[in-house]
């Protein structure tokens, strides 16, 4: 088989993808990876072509979405959040799709960036002559392309796929079907007509919306050269482990805004994050660790002695002793925290991480983390780390997760479908 995939936003979609394709290139098939720079290098250690000739994602400033029609809503939204010094995220059940910044990304997922990307992917696909493609759950581009060719198409294990609605995106999708002459749909499933991946059992699953799945057992090897360093084992070992991380996106999101600009609307700053989170764990009694992603913290927050702050981490292989997760709550972290037993303290941030804090405490594996007073994220701490029955229950989603198939039972799954 020949396989296109598609990965885009930060480094955690290549990261989700990156299993599927070694998978697929191991078992001799033919694998080409069409991303973004900042995506890129996840690849670089594995057998597959890596084309990085997709844009980035458009974080329009609140001008430019002026000139689009969109500003007075953005500035809305923004005199709210000054007001209040609440976010469109807040309330954990509110629909995410309607937090401002979403709306702003469906627009741009479902107009120029699908556009664009079934451009790039079209010429690479005359070259390259896909049988299937396996896509970022953000890439309508290549849902549009595997219609034209009429080739199955699968996204990968992704926030953004759990979260939008394909009767939101329906309508835009349809219009988008138009303008290429195909035939329009009048079911939201032709979004994923042949499913979808994931790496979490369905008892498990953090998707809103229904669909076949083909679920695999998450791994815990992404970077094949990414071991911990040698300080890691040096650690106290008498008290409990507490990793702590800030994620990827956000980070490269601060980086590559201008100067000056302010982030989306409802999106807060790592640094302002990653200060809460050392100032929270200087007051507890435990190891802790945590991976800044490269943020400086706001307020020269110093961390006490037992903190200790690092840029990078293998995380996958962190967690399989730490004795609890203070995470962002991106579905990659969730997923690595469900594979080794973690429990979870969440202070999400945008997009899917809101309704992943609130399905990890509807699970029972954690706690959503609403106060993030650093003495209220302590108190959450401590009571996680002394919590029998939440660390029962992780327990069992653990074996659930260690029960599904192996990764690569994606390629008999896929020559199936091509068949």
């Amino acid at each position: 088989m020949r396989v296109l995939c598609t990965a885009t936003g930060s480094p955690s979609h290549g990261r989700a993808l990156l299993p599927l394709a070694r998978a697929l290139a191991g078992a001799g098939h033919e694998v080409t990876v069409v991303t973004t720079a900042d995506v890129a290098p996840v690849f670089a250690a594995d057998p597959v072509r890596v084309e990085p000739s997709l844009p980035r994602i458009d974080f329009t400033t609140p001008e430019e979405q002026e000139a689009d029609g969109e500003g007075a809503d953005t500035r809305a939204a923004a005199a709210a959040v000054e007001q209040t010094g609440v976010t469109p995220d807040a309330d954990p059940d509110a629909d995410p799709a309607e937090h401002p910044h979403m709306r702003v990304l469906m627009e741009r997922l479902t107009g120029d960036m699908a556009r664009e990307h079934h451009r790039v992917l079209s010429e690479l696909a005359r070259e390259f002559g896909p049988d299937a493609i396996i896509r970022d759950g953000m890439d309508m581009g290549a849902c549009l392309l595997a219609e034209q060719l009429g080739i199955p198409q699968l996204p990968i294990p992704a926030g953004t796929v759990n979260i939008l609605d394909p009767a939101v995106a329906l309508p835009a999708l349809n219009r988008l079907r138009e303008e290429l002459g195909l035939p329009v749909q009048e079911e939201p499933g032709s979004l994923y007509p042949h499913g979808r991946f994931d790496y979490l059992p369905a008892e498990y699953s953090f998707a809103r919306f229904p669909a076949t799945v083909l679920a695999y057992r998450q791994t815990t090897v992404v970077d094949r050269t990414a071991g911990l360093p040698g300080w890691v084992a040096e650690l106290p070992a008498d008290r409990p482990l507490v990793f702590a991380a800030v994620g990827t996106a956000m980070p490269m999101f601060r980086e590559i805004l201008p100067a000056g600009t302010p982030l989306p609307v409802g999106m807060t700053d790592p640094s302002e994050i990653l200060a809460t989170i050392i100032a929270g764990l200087s007051r507890l009694e435990c190891t802790a660790v945590v991976a800044t992603g490269g943020v400086e913290p706001a307020g020269g927050v110093e961390p006490a002695p037992h903190v200790h702050l690092t840029d990078r981490l293998a995380q996958p292989l962190l967690l399989e002793c730490a004795d609890l997760f203070v995470t962002h709550g991106g579905y990659n972290s969730i997923r690595e925290a469900v594979r080794t037993g973690t429990p979870m303290a969440v202070l999400p941030n945008f997009g899917d991480q809101l309704p992943n804090a609130a399905r990890v405490q509807e699970l029972g594996l954690g706690r959503h983390l609403t106060d993030t007073d650093p003495d209220a994220v302590a108190a959450v701490c401590r009571e996680l780390l002394a919590d029998r029955e939440t660390a029962a229950r992780c327990r069992r989603a653990q074996l659930a997760s260690l029960a599904l198939p192996d990764i690569g039972q994606v390629v008999a799954d896929l020559e199936k479908l091509v068949a």
